[in-house]
C-alpha cells in the first residue's frame, strides 16, 4: 500500500486558496468582534472605575469630593447597576425591533453623555442621575453585544468571538484600575476623580464610529423576512462552502416561527419558553450572588478595611484587573478544549473556596501588612475562578441558549436579573462590611455553596452545536 507523508506532500492550489478565504473570513469576524465588543469595554470601564473613584468622592466639597457616606457610596455605585437592569430589559426588546447594529449606535450615543454627566457633576443627585443614564448603556450592552456577535459566529468558533466581550470588559476594568491608581499619584487632588469618570468618553467615540462600517445580524435579518440582506451578510462572514447549508437552516427557522406574534410575555405561557427562560434568569441572578462586583467595585475600600492606605489599596487593586484578563485569556482558551458545564461547576466550587479564606483572613488574623496582602492574595484566587470559569461561560450560554424569535427579549429578561441581583449587592455590601465585616464573605460562601448544588441539576452542556440545533434541542427536552 502506498503511504505519503502528508506533512511533505505540496498543497494543491485549491486548498491554498481556500485555506487563504478561511483566514480572511475568520480576520473579518475579529474585526467586527473587536469593535463590537467596545460596548463591553465601556461595560468593564464604567463599572470599574467606580471603585478608585469612591474613596474622593467621599471627601468632603471642600476637598474636591461629594461627601459621601457609607450608605450614598452604595447608592452612587448601584444607582448604575439598577440602570443597567433596566437597559438590559429593553435593550433586549429594542434589539429584536430595530436590529442589534442600530441599537448599539444608540447605545454609544448614551455612553457618551452618561460619562460626560458623570464628571461634570456638581452634586450626588446629579451624579445618580447621570449614573442611571450611564447604566442604561451599561445594561443594554450586556444584553445585546453577545447575542450579536453569537449570531455572527460559526458554531466552532462561536465560544472565543463570545467570550471576547468578558475579555474587553475584564480591560475595561483593568484600564480603569491602571488609570485611577496613575491618576490618583500624579494629579492627587480630590477632584481627580472627574477626570477618571470622563475617560470613558473616548471609548464611546470610538465604538460609535466603528459600528457604521459593521454588518446586520444575518439571523436578525432573517427575522424580519430580509432574506436576500441575510444571505449577503452571511457571504461575507463564512466559507463559501458552509453558506449555502447554514442559511437554509436559518431560513428554516424563522420560517416556522413566521406565524408567531412578536415575542414578549405571553411566551412565557409556553411551557418549553418559560423553562428556558426561567433558566437564564437563575444562571444569571446566581453568577451576580458569587459576590464578584462586591471585589470588583470595592476592592480598595476591602483593603483599607484590612490597613493598607489609600494609594497602597488603588495600586494594590490593579492585580485585580490584571488577574480578570489573564483568566478570561486562559478560560477562551479552555472552551476549545473542554465544555460549559464542567467549567462553570469547577468555577464555582473555586470561588466558593476562595470566599472562605477571604472571611478567614478577616475574622482569624490580626490587623497587620501580612493579613492585607493574604485578603489580597485571596481576593485574586476568587477571581481567577470567576473570571475564568464561572464568567465567560455564564455570557456564552446566555447568548446561545434561546431561540431566534424571542433571543433579544429573553436574553434582557435573564440579564436583567444579572443587575438586579448586581444592584442589591451593590447597595448592601458598603453597609454590610462596615457592620459585620469579614463575615460578609461567609454570607456570600454559603449562598455559592447553595449555588453548586442547583447547577449539577440544571445545567446542560451546548458546546459545539448550532443555535439552531441548540434551539431544537431545548424544544424536545421542555416540551412539556
Amino acid at each position: 500500500m502506498d503511504v505519503r507523508d502528508d506533512a511533505t506532500e505540496a498543497p494543491t492550489p485549491s486548498t491554498t486558496n481556500a485555506d487563504n478565504s478561511s483566514r480572511r473570513v475568520y480576520r473579518r469576524l475579529r474585526t467586527i468582534t473587536v469593535i463590537a465588543t467596545f460596548g463591553g469595554l465601556l461595560f468593564g470601564y464604567d463599572t470599574g472605575v467606580i471603585s478608585g473613584a469612591l474613596p474622593f468622592m467621599a471627601r468632603s466639597p471642600e476637598d474636591g469630593g461629594l461627601g459621601l457616606s457609607p450608605l450614598t457610596e452604595g447608592v452612587v455605585a448601584s444607582s448604575l447597576v439598577l440602570g443597567a437592569a433596566f437597559g438590559a430589559l429593553f435593550g433586549g426588546r429594542l434589539c429584536d425591533r430595530y436590529g442589534r447594529k442600530r441599537t448599539i449606535l444608540g447605545l454609544a450615543v448614551l455612553f457618551f453623555i452618561g460619562a460626560l454627566g458623570t464628571a461634570l457633576a456638581p452634586d450626588v443627585t446629579v451624579m445618580v442621575l447621570f449614573r442611571v443614564l450611564l447604566g442604561l448603556a451599561v445594561g443594554g450592552a450586556s444584553a445585546t453585544v453577545p447575542v450579536f456577535i453569537a449570531e455572527l459566529a460559526p458554531a466552532e468558533h462561536r465560544g472565543r468571538l463570545v467570550t471576547q466581550n468578558e475579555l474587553m470588559i475584564v480591560t475595561g476594568q483593568l484600564l480603569a484600575y491602571t488609570s485611577n491608581a496613575i491618576m490618583a499619584n500624579t494629579v492627587g487632588e480630590g477632584g481627580v476623580w472627574r477626570w477618571m469618570l470622563a475617560i470613558a468618553t473616548i471609548p464611546a467615540v470610538l465604538l460609535w464610529f466603528g459600528m457604521l462600517f459593521v454588518p446586520e445580524s444575518p439571523r436578525w435579518l432573517a427575522s424580519r423576512g430580509r432574506f436576500e440582506d441575510a444571505a449577503r451578510t452571511l457571504s461575507r462572514i463564512r466559507d463559501e462552502e458552509v453558506v449555502d447549508a447554514e442559511f437554509a437552516e436559518i431560513k428554516r427557522r424563522v420560517t416556522a416561527d413566521a406565524h408567531e406574534p412578536r415575542a414578549g410575555w405571553r411566551d412565557l405561557g409556553t411551557p418549553w419558553v418559560r423553562r428556558i427562560v426561567t433558566f437564564g434568569f437563575g444562571l444569571a441572578a446566581l453568577t451576580q450572588l458569587t459576590g464578584v462586583n462586591s471585589i470588583m467595585y470595592f476592592a480598595p475600600t476591602i483593603l483599607l478595611d484590612t490597613g493598607l492606605g489609600t494609594q497602597a489599596a488603588l495600586t494594590a487593586t490593579i492585580a485585580n484587573g490584571v488577574v480578570a484578563v489573564l483568566a478570561v485569556s486562559t478560560g477562551m482558551w479552555l472552551l476549545g478544549r473542554f465544555g460549559r458545564r464542567p467549567m462553570l461547576l469547577t468555577g464555582q466550587v473555586g470561588v466558593t473556596v476562595s470566599l472562605v479564606l477571604i472571611a478567614f483572613c478577616f475574622l482569624a488574623l490580626p490587623e497587620s501588612t501580612v493579613r492585607s496582602y493574604l485578603v489580597l492574595a485571596s481576593m485574586l484566587t476568587f477571581l481567577l475562578f470567576m473570571q475564568g470559569c464561572v464568567a465567560t461561560v455564564f455570557w456564552l450560554m446566555l447568548s446561545e441558549i434561546f431561540p431566534l424569535r424571542l433571543r433579544g427579549f429573553a436574553m434582557g429578561t435573564a440579564v436583567f436579573g444579572t443587575w438586579m441581583a448586581n444592584f442589591v449587592v451593590t447597595l448592601v455590601f458598603p453597609p454590610l462590611i462596615d457592620a459585620i465585616g469579614g463575615a460578609t464573605f461567609l454570607i456570600f460562601a454559603a449562598i455559592n455553596a447553595a449555588t453548586i448544588a442547583y447547577y449539577v441539576r440544571t445545567v446542560p452542556e451546548t458546546r459545539g452545536r448550532s443555535m439552531e440545533a441548540i434551539e431544537g434541542h431545548f424544544r424536545r427536552q421542555y416540551a412539556t
